[in-house]
């Protein structure tokens, strides 16, 4: 099933465009787009395009192989609303070392860019989990755009060591997970967004994020969440023991 509201395909190859109607599901206390929510949309739009370019979920599930999110950057310029109608766009932008880059726009109804956003892929083998070469050809088959959502694409983020605060533990549970098995890389931001002070959570509109995806986590494992804040914005990172599953850094329109 395809996310409420998406209709009206328009793809020349290179770009996909749905429009969508924002859903009251999809906004936070303030009936604004939530970052989970524009990720949802991502990952579906990331999918769809893939499929039509032939290297989608059914075209590597036989070689048992899937694409992975590694970074995601999301710059909320004037995010849509409750009852917006918005396009969505996404291209894929070739390798970077060896990553795919795939960028993302929501546009509004003035054609103005409401959302901005670029994230870094690699494909698994899903029984070894380890990375393949599998997308190099991919770079050559003429579906390429170079068009730049953002000037750059997603960082590193590393938490910082000073001033962590341990909020809570989340046991990954049934609406974390995702048909590959695993906590989706939606819900991650979910849980960073959730381990942000309610006073500035709720109150403040998101200016832009960063998530880093470091390892997978699955039914019944503990995931630790911790965050911190410094002039950078506020991180969050949750971990299994030692191990980091992600590190975020959001920051906060003033």
């Amino acid at each position: 099933m395809r996310p409420h509201g998406f209709a009206n395909v328009n793809m020349d190859n290179k770009i996909l465009e749905r429009t969508h109607t924002v859903a009251c599901f999809e906004t936070d206390a303030n009936k604004v787009l939530r970052p989970k929510s524009f990720m949802d949309w991502a990952q579906e739009m990331a999918e769809l395009h893939a499929e039509q370019l032939h290297f989608g979920y059914e075209d590597f599930i036989s070689r048992n192989l899937a694409w992975v999110v590694t970074r995601f950057y999301a710059r909320f310029v004037n995010p849509p609303k409750w009852r917006d109608v918005v396009t969505l766009r996404t291209w894929h932008k070739g390798l970077e070392r060896i990553m795919s880059i795939r960028d993302f726009q929501i546009i509004d109804k003035d054609g103005n860019v409401a959302v901005a956003a670029t994230s870094s892929w690699v494909i698994v083998n899903i029984e070894t989990r380890q990375f393949t070469r599998a997308h190099f050809s991919i770079d050559n088959d003429g579906s390429v755009c170079k068009d730049s959502a953002v000037e750059h694409s997603a960082e590193k983020v590393a938490m910082p060591r000073e001033g962590q605060v341990h909020v809570a533990d989340h046991i990954v549970s049934y609406s974390d997970i995702d048909m590959n098995g695993h906590a989706n890389n939606a819900s991650y931001m979910g849980w960073a967004m959730d381990a942000i002070e309610r006073e500035v959570a709720l109150n403040r509109e998101v200016l832009d994020f960063t998530i880093n995806f470091n390892h997978e986590s699955k039914p019944g494992d503990c995931v630790s969440i911790f965050r911190c804040e410094n002039e950078n914005g506020h991180y969050v990172e949750g971990r299994i023991g030692d191990k980091s599953v992600f590190v975020s850094l959001i920051r906060f329109k003033e």
